[in-house]
């Protein structure tokens, strides 16, 4: 109970001072000026929303990844989703659809581009998830997509003009900047149907973390339980990657930070916690990045933060 209280008021400070930190220092006491109180509510406030959405949405479905798949080094993108978004913005910003982009206007095609992308790998996923029994093929089926993904993209990046790669190579580094009151009205619903998803699944999950055949004999069904994690997983990555592009190492890392903190394995608990820790982990990643006069991109501080955590568990086990 300390630790969850200890999080939550961790959280609150952060979130407070993400959004004072940045190129211009917004100081929290005194009245501010009116650029500032610009700066505040169009930028700094749906900046600071989008990160806690995306590490409590990126932490808990990499927590499912691993429990589906009993494997600590799973995270959310291992099916696919990130991968087929970025190909669905690759064909947008450097497969030669310029006539729409025109009248469509970049951001809206390239999101919408994403957002097609990403659910059509998860529909993919769920319709092989059907007729696959077991769970180690499920990921081997994952990854290739995945894979197909990425070499189609690649063959694009080859005949694609500076301009357009460039416009999508900064997609692939990851931000929170591009998030405004618009996409956050989109972003809340479904990372709000992934949670409650989630929670719902913890007692399922508890029962797949000791085996499948003792899962088995709870009388939980694998198949619709995988499907659901499959779901849930798709919901809460894709649509962080779809407005953020993807962050990476945020969902392997934090379900092992929250699992240390707590001594424990139990989904009850675990949850919650690695929702609350993703949060403070991407908040503080995000002050970081804003710093400077230069954003950096968020998935370059996340990978500075995961990376190490990562090398730390695999020298562990």
């Amino acid at each position: 109970m300390v630790i969850f209280v200890a999080l939550t008021v961790l959280l609150l400070l952060l979130a407070g001072l993400d959004i004072c930190v940045g190129s211009r220092w917004l100081s929290p006491w005194g009245e501010l000026a009116e650029i500032e109180r610009h700066i505040l509510l169009t930028l700094r406030l749906p900046k600071m929303l989008t990160a806690i959405l995306a590490g409590m949405a990126l932490s808990v479905s990499g927590l499912m990844m691993q429990t589906l798949f009993r494997n600590p080094l799973a995270g959310p993108y291992i099916l696919g989703v990130s991968s087929g978004a970025g190909l669905g913005v690759a064909l947008v910003t450097i497969g030669g659809i310029s006539a729409g982009m025109a009248l469509g206007g970049s951001n809206l095609l390239v999101t919408l581009a994403a957002i097609a992308g990403s659910m059509l790998t998860l529909l993919l996923v769920l319709l092989i998830a059907r007729r696959v029994r077991d769970n180690v093929s499920l990921l081997i089926v994952g990854m290739m997509i995945g894979s197909i993904a990425s070499a189609l993209v690649n063959i694009l990046q080859t005949f694609a003009n500076p301009d357009a790669l460039k416009l999508f190579i900064t997609w692939t580094f990851g931000s929170l900047n591009s998030v405004g009151w618009q996409e956050i009205h989109v972003l809340v619903p479904i990372i709000s149907a992934g949670m409650l998803c989630a929670v719902g699944l913890v007692k399922r999950l508890d029962g797949l973390r000791l085996g499948e055949n003792y899962a088995r004999g709870l009388g939980i069904g694998i198949g619709q339980t995988r499907l659901l994690i499959v779901v849930a997983t798709g919901l809460l990555a894709g649509g962080v990657t779809v407005f953020c592009g993807p962050i990476a190492f945020i969902g392997v890392a934090v379900p092992h930070i929250a699992r240390g903190l707590l001594r424990t394995s139990a989904h009850r608990l675990t949850l919650p916690a690695t929702a609350l820790v993703g949060a403070d982990l991407l908040l503080v990643c995000d002050m970081l990045c804003s710093m400077g006069t230069y954003p950096l991109p968020i998935s370059t501080m996340s990978a500075l933060f995961g990376a190490p955590i990562i090398i730390w568990i695999l020298l562990k086990r």
